[in-house]
């Protein structure tokens, strides 16, 4: 008996079928962009944060050994403290002294980080009587301010931060390494807009976009005045 030839109607994929294989895979794709954007941004943000608190115990730890806090670093260009005393809070603020803590000076973004230091604290060694002079506010969901430092006294008469220290994010105002500013691209970051100007109140609050405030990705932190005390009085240089 003559073996029975069977012919195969599996002809493969025609033009059509791969057509659409191919408009599926390029949706699959296109819907991962976003979230591994996502992913590297929070990375950049927690990163940064991360090397925030790392600067902030640096700060702690010139404080330590020198009875006071240092001031900003001389120019962009130079991370050694400025060997003058600040004439006002303006003067007590710019950039980290990077090489003068030893830190990196950039954030994940390649920005220089910026420092705010309260002039009693920096001028000279400072005392459990001597006051802060930074204030940090916050937004809710609806714009409505609080604070998170301060209040609307004077600092004498309300517990202040010492000093804080910032990031602006991966949008908007700051510097890169080699000195180039970058430009502010919005109109509606009013609390990013005073973060770029300020020498006292500041804000910190989740990257988000809230009424009033507006769009916001700074990061900052600041020495909590208890913290700072209480690391004195440990190492012996308070009271």
């Amino acid at each position: 008996m003559k073996p029975v030839l069977r012919h195969s109607t599996n002809k493969g994929f025609t033009l059509a079928e791969l057509a659409i294989v191919l408009v599926i895979v390029a949706a699959l794709i296109g819907g991962m962009t976003v979230p591994l954007s996502a992913q590297i941004d929070r990375r950049n943000y927690n990163g940064t944060r991360r090397q925030l608190d790392e600067i902030r115990e640096s700060l702690i730890g010139f404080a330590v050994a020198h009875g006071r806090l240092p001031r900003p670093a001389t120019s962009l260009t130079d991370g050694l403290e400025n060997p003058a005393g600040c004439a006002g809070e303006s003067d007590c603020t710019g950039f980290i002294p990077w090489s003068t803590l030893g830190v990196k000076k950039t954030d994940a973004w390649n920005k220089m980080i910026r420092y705010s230091v309260a002039r009693a604290y920096a001028n000279a060694a400072f005392t459990l009587a001597v006051s802060g002079g930074k204030k940090v506010r916050t937004r809710d969901s609806a714009g409505a301010l609080s604070y998170l430092v301060g209040s609307d006294s004077a600092c004498g008469s309300s517990p202040c931060a010492p000093a804080v220290i910032f990031s602006f994010g991966k949008n908007n105002w700051g510097s890169t390494s080699d000195g180039a500013a970058i430009a502010d691209d919005s109109a509606t970051n009013a609390d990013e807009d005073a973060n770029a100007t300020a020498t006292e109140t500041f804000f910190a609050r989740e990257p988000s976009n809230v009424p009033t405030g507006g769009e916001f990705d700074d990061i900052l932190v600041w020495i909590p005045p208890y913290l700072l005390f209480n690391r004195m009085i440990a190492a012996g240089r308070l009271p």
